[in-house]
């Protein structure tokens, strides 16, 4: 069966509330990473991620890492590496009980979102050492003590309306290099201009 994120969610209470003039089609199957998502994915160095507990009650829970740290490993699968450090363990008490997620990542510059529902399971670091180390972002000096996997069930692309840009300091670092460039040669000129002042003044 090929799946469509705004079916799993056409529910009667969201059908109420939408009116009947509510759309739940999509252009094309969200069941498939394409090298959109995956391109876009590989960006990012954060993403949300919602699982449910045993009592009911939704639980949000920010990731982050090096961009790359999720990875895409075929057009079902993604992956991330659960690294040392996580004390509450919330999340992963949840996917032992109910491995249903729902994942959003934002590309705040450019005002993209990408929403990804699936099914995640935990796989130990020490059961699969090879997972463990196509996991790993070289370079980034953490532990990795077991791996996320999730299984795709759908995604979404949602439109940019009312996501404020916001940039990374890497980001700031390249949209500012044309005005540092300006900066400099503004001064190089101005001291050029000193110099030539102080040589008029002597004389």
């Amino acid at each position: 069966m090929v799946y469509d994120f705004l079916d799993i969610f056409a529910t009667r209470s969201v059908k109420a509330a939408q009116g009947p003039a509510a759309q739940f089609s999509a252009d094309r199957p969200s069941d498939r990473f394409t090298e959109a998502e995956t391109g876009f994915i590989a960006e990012r160095d954060s993403a949300y991620m919602a699982s449910v507990a045993e009592n009911g009650w939704p639980y949000v829970q920010h990731r982050g890492g090096p961009p790359g740290f999720l990875r895409v490993l075929d057009e079902t699968t993604l992956g991330f590496a659960d690294f040392r450090g996580n004390r509450q363990h919330i999340s992963l008490g949840n996917l032992m009980a109910d491995g249903r997620v729902a994942l959003i990542l934002m590309d705040y510059p450019h005002r993209r979102r990408l929403k990804i529902l699936g099914h995640a399971r935990i796989v130990d670091a020490g059961a699969d050492p090879a997972l463990a180390e196509r996991l790993t972002v070289a370079g980034y000096r953490a532990r990795v003590e077991r791996a996320i996997l999730i299984r795709l069930q759908a995604f979404d692309w949602n439109c940019p309306q009312h996501i404020t840009p916001r940039l990374t300091e890497a980001e700031l670092h390249v949209a500012l290099a044309p005005v540092q460039r300006h900066i400099a040669e503004l001064e190089a000129e101005l001291a050029q201009l000193r110099a030539r002042l102080e040589l008029a003044g002597g004389a």
